[in-house]
């Protein structure tokens, strides 16, 4: 954490309101403190309240992170678009979802974008300060760029970073979703420093995986992703990647779907298929439970050679038991014991907002920082 993020979030905590008190606590010359927080006041990102209690000469002025502006995280899905504003001091202000069409193409997805992100900070009346996007799809970190996408027809080496900061006339982050679940997850836990493995199970399967508190990317910046590992339950089912037998046909929301459909049962979605699992549908819940032990067949493999402190799960399917409990029984099966002595396996803290939670969160760095990190 920079010396700017790490002022903000004691301010924003209440940990340290004046220049001195936040002298103390970063070990840094008054002088140096002095300069930052005046970069910050003219960034819009701290402001002053007033005086505070002197213990013998001049009253130090407080800080506060209140009414400076906010951050707005998006996360794009294949139909619909979760926005969440968020102040500096990780307050939810507002969450909203509206209709998106991902297959629409990239421009007029960007269009889209761009109106529902101005309307949605208009609400507010304060300040917007920097945008984070997740995407699903693989994306180059920090371009921005969309790379190969399975599921975005058109989107491919689209630069959305460059191209809705200058529609925006703002600082911009886009990242992959699940990459920025992980980011958010490691946001509300107490414990930020865990090493945990984040896992997005809805139409589609997406991984991440947080080290030591910051999302571990990797070169080409899919990192952890286990989407199209084969395996053999797959046989000979084609991939939107392009190859057969992938992790994604047999245990993503669509597979299960189109198992069922084949089965004569009348599914569309998985907004559908959570709620057929809801009336427990003895052949829904077997299939459901089927793609959940291999993911966790899968996921296994990740967490012996991690040793993660935790493993969430994000999406659609995790907010179905049999799911979860499938996954868990795979991972407790396969993993060493000691692997999983300590290891929580459970859903996601922020439910369906955890994507844009996440990207709220890159927003916030970005505006602190000027850079993604």
């Amino acid at each position: 954490m920079q010396v700017s993020e790490r002022i903000v979030d004691l301010v924003a905590t209440g940990v340290a309101t004046s220049r001195s008190q936040l002298a103390k606590e970063l070990g840094l010359a008054p002088s140096t403190v002095s300069t930052k927080v005046a970069e910050l006041m003219t960034a819009g990102l701290l402001a002053e309240t007033g005086d505070g209690p002197s213990r013998g000469g001049r009253k130090p002025r407080v800080l506060t992170t209140a009414g400076t502006g906010i951050v707005v995280g998006v996360d794009v899905g294949a139909r619909h678009l979760r926005l969440l504003a968020l102040d500096l001091a990780g307050t939810v202000l507002q969450t909203g979802e509206f209709p998106f069409d991902i297959a629409a193409g990239p421009e007029v997805g960007l269009d889209a974008l761009a109106l529902h992100v101005e309307r949605f900070a208009l609400d507010q009346g304060k300040r917007l300060l920097a945008v984070g996007v997740g995407l699903p799809g693989p994306v180059q970190f920090p371009a921005g760029t969309v790379r190969v996408p399975a599921r975005m027809p058109g989107w491919k080496d689209f630069p959305l970073r460059e191209r809705l900061a200058q529609r925006l006339g703002l600082p911009v982050a886009v990242d992959n979703d699940t990459s920025l679940i992980a980011l958010g997850e490691v946001a509300v836990r107490a414990n930020r420093t865990a090493t945990m493995v984040v896992v997005k199970a809805g139409t589609g399967i997406g991984c991440g995986l947080v080290t030591s508190g910051a999302v571990h990317r990797g070169a080409g910046g899919v990192a952890g992703d286990i989407t199209h590992v084969r395996v053999d339950a797959g046989a000979d089912i084609p991939c939107g990647c392009g190859n057969t037998g992938c992790l994604e046909t047999v245990a993503s929301g669509a597979a299960i779907v189109k198992v069922l459909q084949g089965n004569g049962i009348e599914v569309a979605d998985t907004g559908e298929l959570a709620r057929l699992c809801d009336d427990a549908q003895p052949e829904v819940i077997a299939a459901v439970r089927t793609a959940g032990r291999l993911l966790g067949e899968v996921l296994a493999a990740v967490v012996n050679f991690v040793n993660p402190d935790v493993v969430v799960l994000a999406g659609r399917l995790a907010s179905l038991e049999a799911f979860v409990a499938a996954v868990r029984g795979a991972l407790y099966e396969r993993c060493l014991p000691l692997v999983t002595q300590h290891l929580e396996v459970g859903v996601v803290t922020s439910g369906k907002d955890a994507g844009a939670r996440g990207a709220a969160a890159l927003a916030a760095q970005v505006a602190l920082t000027g850079l993604p990190a």
